[in-house]
């Protein structure tokens, strides 16, 4: 499961699907209606949010507002919280650095034409708000130090 900390807009159409797919998942292991993937450590900024259940509900518009933009159609009736405020969850600048670098490397080998569509520094997702840090210690993808 990848939770993309990074803007929707950034991701190329295999990220982004998934990560509709897994944000729906995600909200059934918070709605406690799945027995997998209960302590995916990428659903720790969730769980810690006030409203997980908004907090997953406001990522998972964002993604769906970026895939309506490239004509896709999401289900938007899919998402339980739908007027959820916006959470503000935090992530590290260090985290937003390394899914760029993975992203990158992945782009590379499957779609290079949308290499320069990727930034130079990345962008939060609308839910997520940028602070200094290195890559948040939940990241499971991260090569050890």
């Amino acid at each position: 499961m990848r939770l993309w900390s990074l803007h929707p807009s950034v991701l190329d159409r295999a990220p982004l699907v998934a990560c509709w797919r897994e944000g729906l998942l995600a909200q059934r292991v918070l709605t406690g209606t799945t027995r997998g993937y209960t302590r995916h450590p990428q659903l720790e900024r969730f769980r810690a949010a006030d409203e997980p259940l908004d907090a997953i509900g406001h990522y998972l518009c964002a993604v769906r507002l970026e895939a309506m933009t490239r004509g896709y159609s999401f289900d938007g009736s899919r998402v339980l919280r739908t007027d959820a405020a916006n959470p503000g969850i935090p992530v590290t600048t260090g985290q937003l650095a390394f899914e760029l670098a993975h992203l990158r490397a992945k782009v590379t080998l499957r779609d290079p034409a949308w290499l320069p569509r990727l930034p130079a520094v990345a962008a939060p997702s609308p839910s997520l708000v940028e602070r200094p840090g290195a890559i948040e210690p939940w990241e499971r993808a991260a090569p050890p130090l």
